[in-house]
């Protein structure tokens, strides 16, 4: 897949290329919630509850920018360039307003969406769905059974947008973010069938 165009908002996606790399680590992946998950053990202790539950004031989260590099963009050549990742992005009049970058592992047939994420200003367009059916999309090309991701238990939003396109919650770890800016919160994991 080279280009292919969304609805008749003119929104391009295509896989990403080595000059993408500077605006896919410049975009901002900030949100606001009034609402975040809470993660409780069941009674019997062999088990945990989840539950959504309002926040006063709303959560205010932004992502410390992180290092993108080449590896499952089009165009690079060298033998970095990993045939198991993709970095699909999404552009507005020329400009990255969205990406998606995922990798494939063989032994358990899943592809993980290492990392999505669209600009504010362009939330609400269907830009997230359409990166993910690219995802699904190489997914099937792979052979992979089902597309699996990690979203902490703060980022309602994302849930919510992720739940819409037909994941579901397959697990969490408690600790994951334990030593990190975001220690407290708790790792969601969703997946969802690609067949």
């Amino acid at each position: 897949m080279t280009t292919a165009h969304g609805p008749a908002d003119g929104i391009v996606y295509r896989l990403a290329r080595p000059e993408d790399a500077g605006a896919i680590e410049a975009l901002d992946s900030s949100f606001t919630t009034p609402t975040v998950f809470e993660v409780a053990a069941s009674a019997d202790g062999f088990g945990f509850l989840l539950r959504e539950v309002p926040v006063d004031p709303p959560v205010y989260k932004a992502f410390p920018p992180e290092e993108h590099d080449e590896q499952g963009f089009a165009g690079s050549r060298g033998p970095d360039v990993d045939a198991d990742a993709r970095t699909f992005v999404a552009l507005d009049g020329g400009e990255l307003c969205g990406f998606a970058a995922v990798g494939y592992a063989a032994w358990n047939r899943r592809l993980t969406i290492e990392d999505i994420e669209v600009a504010p200003g362009h939330r609400g367009r269907g830009i997230g769905s359409a990166l993910m059916e690219r995802a699904a999309e190489f997914a099937r090309e792979r052979g992979a059974d089902h597309l699996w991701l990690e979203v902490s238990s703060v980022n309602a939003p994302a849930v919510h947008a992720y739940r819409r396109m037909g994941f579901g919650f397959c697990g969490l770890d408690t600790a994951l973010y334990g030593g990190t800016p975001s220690a407290g919160e708790r790792a969601l994991f969703m997946s969802r069938p690609c067949r």
